[in-house]
C-alpha cells in the first residue's frame, strides 16, 4: 500500500479529457477541436431577464448590464439579445481567469443578479453557466460524495461491531477494505497510462472495494472462528479457513474481475476507467485477504475476539430465523420455488417497459435556481444552452469556398425549420478548423431535437461543408454526444452481456465441475438483476416515492445505468453464490446427500451473508442521498438487488432448486471429465501420538 501510494505521488494520474470521453463522430469532432490550438476560453455565463407579468424589461436590462460591466472578475459583457417572442432578454459575459477555478470568482456576478431580482420582483431574473453551475451544483455534488466517503466507513464499522460483537474482529474487515482501496488508487496512477481516469472512478472504487473487502474478511474470519469453536487448534483452524474460505475468495474475486472486465468491451472511456479501477481494487482486496489477513489472524490468535461488546458477542453466528426459514423451504421446495419466482417476476415486470434517456438538466434538483434558469434559457434561446457544433477541418477555412458553404448552410438551416439561429462561427489561429454553432429545436434529447440532429447530420452538413474538397465535417454538441453514446452502448451491450455470462458460466463450471450448478448460478444472478431493473423503472421512471427520495421523475432511466448495474451486480452477487456453493459442496464431498449438504451449507453461512448484505445495503443506500437522479438510481438499484439476492435468491430460491434437483446438481457430461478436480473439503488432521495421550482427530 505504501509503495503504491508513493508511486501515485511520483507519477500522478492521467485524467481523461472531454474529447477522450467522447464517442462516434462527436468524439472525433472534439478531438479535432482539442488539437486545433483554440485559445482557452474563459467560463461563459448567461443572465435571463424574462417578462412574466407584462412588466418592462428595459430598466432591469440596463441596470444589470452596467452592474456586470463594473465587476473586476467579469469580462466580455455582450449587448443584450431578444428572444423571438420578445418576452425574454439574454445577457452573456465571461468570468476572467482559468475556467477550472472560475467558480471561485463568480460570486459577485451572482450577487448582482440576485440584487436585480430583488429590485424587480415583477420579472424573472436568473443566471446560469459553467462557473455558476460548478459553484451551485458541482460543489453540492462534491460535498455529497465526500460525505458519502466519510460516512461509509463508520457505517460499515458499526454494522460489523453488531455482527461480531468484538472490536478487533470488526476493525479487521474495515482496515483491509480501506487499505485495498488506497493501494488500488495508488496503482491507478500507473495504469492510467493505459486508460486515463475519469473523476468518478475513485468513488466507484471505494464503493466496490468496501463491499468486496468486507465480504472477503467476513468469510475468512467467520470460518476461522467457527473452526476454533469446533475444537481445532489455532494453526489448524487457520489452515481450514485458507483451504475453504480462501479458495472461495479467489474464485469469487476472479469472477468479479471477469464481470468488471466486461466494461472494456464498451470502448467508452468512462466505462473503461470504471472497469480498470474496480479490477485493481478487487485484485488488491483478494491479495490482502489471502496474505495479510491470515498473517494477522495468526498473530492475533484468539485475541481477534478482544474487546467484546456486552450483549452483542455470541459464540455462534447461526440465526434461528434463517434456520426456521430453511426448514420450511426444504420441506416444500416446489412451492418455495414458485413463490420466490413469482415474487421476483412481479418485481422484474416493470423492466419490460424500461426506457433510457441521456443524463441532463432534468436529473438535477428541480428546485435549484440554476436549474430553473437553465430550463428558462433553453426554452427562450435554445441555441445558447445545448447548441450543435459543426466542426469543419480543411486546408483552410478562410477561403471563399468555405464562406460560400457557410452562406448555403445558413440558408438551409433557416429553411429546414428545425435549426435555430443565431449561428456563430469560431476559427482557430491556424485557420484550419472552424466550429459552427447552431441551435436545435426541442429539448436536449427529445424527439424534436433528435429529428433536428438527423436533418443536420444527414442532409445539411453533407450538402454544405461536407462538399468542400478534402474537408472533414462532423457534428458534436450535447445532443450529438448523447446520440453517439447511445448508439455505441447499444452495439456493445450484447457483447458485454455475452462476455460476462459466458465467462461466469465457465468459471463456475471449472470450479464446481457441474454444468447444472453453472447454469443455476447464471440464471439466479440474472433474476436478481432483472428485479433490480424492475424496481428502478417502478421508482424512477414511473415516479413513485418522489417525496421520500427527493427527486422528480424524468420519465426514464439514465442511459448508462442498466449496463453498469448489470456488471456490478453480477460481480457482487457471485461473492455470495460462490461462498454458499463452496460450503454446500464441502458437505457433499464429505458424504452428505444434497439436501443435507444444502441444509448445512446455507445454515452455516446465513449469518455471515446477512452481515455482508447489511453492510452493502447500508453503504449503497447512502448514494440515494446525493442530489443527482443518476446517483439515486445507482444507490436504490444496488441496495435493492443485494437485499433481494441475500434473501429471496440465496435463502429461498437456491436451496429450493438444489433440493429439487438432488444429485442432478452435480451432473457433468463424460466429455468434460477432463476438468481439474478441485477439493471442496478438508481432510481431517491427526495430531502426532504423544506418550500417554490417545490419537485424537482434530476439527
Amino acid at each position: 500500500m505504501v509503495a503504491a501510494t508513493v508511486l501515485s505521488g511520483v507519477l500522478g494520474s492521467l485524467a481523461a479529457s472531454n474529447a477522450e470521453q467522447g464517442n462516434g463522430d462527436s468524439g472525433r469532432a472534439e478531438k479535432i477541436v482539442e488539437g486545433a490550438g483554440f485559445p482557452e476560453q474563459p467560463a461563459g455565463e448567461m443572465v435571463l431577464i424574462q417578462n412574466r407579468s407584462g412588466a418592462d424589461r428595459a430598466a432591469a436590462t440596463t441596470q444589470l448590464t452596467k452592474a456586470l460591466s463594473g465587476l473586476s472578475d467579469v469580462t466580455g459583457v455582450q449587448d443584450p439579445i431578444q428572444s423571438p417572442d420578445n418576452r425574454s432578454t439574454l445577457i452573456t459575459f465571461q468570468v476572467k481567469g482559468d475556467p477550472e477555478t472560475a467558480k471561485d470568482r463568480v460570486g459577485p456576478a451572482l450577487d448582482a443578479v440576485a440584487k436585480a431580482q430583488t429590485e424587480h420582483p415583477e420579472l424573472f431574473i436568473a443566471q446560469g453557466g459553467d462557473a455558476s453551475g460548478d459553484k451551485l451544483i458541482g460543489d453540492e455534488l462534491d460535498e455529497g460524495l465526500a460525505r458519502l466517503s466519510m460516512l461509509s466507513i463508520p457505517v460499515t464499522l458499526g454494522i460489523l461491531l453488531v455482527a461480531f460483537g468484538a472490536v478487533v474482529a470488526a476493525l479487521l474487515p474495515v482496515g483491509l477494505a480501506v487499505t485495498a482501496v488506497i493501494a488500488a488508487i495508488g496503482l491507478m496512477a500507473a495504469f492510467s497510462r493505459l486508460a486515463p481516469t475519469v473523476d468518478a472512478t475513485s468513488h466507484v472504487m471505494l464503493l466496490v472495494g468496501l463491499a468486496v473487502g468486507v465480504d472477503y474478511c467476513l468469510f475468512y474470519i467467520r470460518r476461522e472462528r467457527d473452526e476454533r469453536r469446533n475444537g481445532a487448534d489455532p494453526e489448524r483452524a487457520l489452515m481450514i479457513a485458507a483451504q475453504t474460505s480462501g479458495r472461495s475468495i479467489w474464485v469469487s474475486g476472479l469472477t468479479v474481475i471477469v464481470a468488471m472486465a466486461g466494461m472494456f468491451l464498451t470502448h467508452d472511456t468512462t466505462f473503461v476507467s470504471f472497469g480498470l479501477g474496480t479490477i485493481l481494487v478487487v485484485t488488491t482486496a483478494v491479495l490482502g485477504s489471502l496474505t495479510v489477513l491470515p498473517a494477522l489472524l495468526s498473530a492475533l490468535g484468539d485475541r481477534v475476539d478482544a474487546i467484546k461488546i456486552p450483549g452483542l458477542y455470541r459464540r455462534r453466528s447461526d440465526g434461528r430465523f434463517w434456520g426456521g426459514l430453511l426448514k420450511v423451504v426444504l420441506a416444500r421446495p416446489l412451492i418455495s420455488v414458485l413463490v420466490a419466482v413469482a415474487a421476483l417476476g412481479a418485481l422484474a415486470a416493470p423492466a419490460l417497459d424500461l426506457r433510457t434517456k441521456a443524463e441532463g438538466i432534468d436529473d438535477l434538483p428541480h428546485d435549484a435556481p440554476i436549474v430553473q434558469a437553465y430550463k428558462a434559457i433553453g426554452e427562450a434561446f435554445p441555441s445558447k444552452t445545448t447548441p450543435a457544433r459543426v466542426v469543419v477541418q480543411s486546408g483552410t477555412v478562410k477561403s471563399d469556398e468555405f464562406q460560400q458553404a457557410l452562406t448555403t448552410f445558413r440558408a438551409q438551416a433557416k429553411a429546414s425549420g428545425q435549426l435555430v439561429e443565431p449561428i456563430d462561427v469560431e476559427i482557430n489561429p491556424a485557420g484550419t478548423v472552424a466550429v459552427v454553432s447552431v441551435g436545435l429545436q426541442g429539448k436536449g434529447d427529445d424527439s424534436a431535437a433528435m429529428a433536428a440532429l438527423d436533418t443536420l447530420r444527414g442532409r445539411i452538413v453533407p450538402a454544405t461543408f461536407g462538399a468542400l474538397p478534402g474537408a472533414t465535417a462532423l457534428v458534436s454538441g450535447e445532443t450529438a454526444s448523447n446520440a453517439d453514446f447511445n448508439e455505441q452502448l447499444d452495439e456493445s451491450l450484447p457483447w458485454v452481456f455475452g462476455f460476462v455470462l459466458g465467462l461466469a458460466f465457465l468459471l463456475l463450471l471449472v470450479s464446481f465441475r457441474s454444468v447444472v450448478i453453472a447454469i443455476t448460478g447464471v440464471v439466479l444472478n440474472l433474476l436478481s438483476v432483472a428485479a433490480a431493473y424492475g424496481m428502478l423503472v417502478y421508482v424512477f421512471q414511473y415516479g413513485h416515492f418522489e417525496k421520500q427520495l427527493d427527486f422528480v421523475s424524468s420519465g426514464g432511466i439514465t442511459n448508462w445505468m442498466p449496463l453498469f448495474l448489470f456488471v456490478i451486480l453480477f460481480g457482487l452477487s457471485m461473492d455470495y453464490h460462490v461462498f454458499v456453493l463452496s460450503r454446500i459442496r464441502e458437505g457433499y464431498d464429505r458424504g452428505l446427500d444434497t439436501r443435507a449438504a444444502v441444509r448445512e451449507g446455507i445454515g452455516r453461512t446465513a449469518g455471515v451473508i446477512t452481515s455482508a448484505a447489511v453492510v452493502m445495503v447500508a453503504v449503497f443506500s447512502l448514494f440515494a442521498t446525493l442530489p443527482l437522479n443518476s446517483t439515486k438510481q445507482l444507490g436504490v438499484g444496488l441496495a435493492a438487488a443485494v437485499l433481494l439476492d441475500a434473501t429471496i435468491v440465496r435463502a429461498v430460491l437456491l436451496p429450493a432448486v438444489m433440493a429439487m434437483l438432488g444429485r442432478a446438481n452435480w451432473w457433468l457430461p463424460s466429455w468434460l471429465r477432463w476438468l481439474p478436480e478441485i477439493a471442496h473439503d478438508v481432510e481431517p488432521a491427526v495430531e502426532p501420538v504423544q506418550a500417554g495421550r490417545p490419537l485424537t482427530p482434530v476439527g
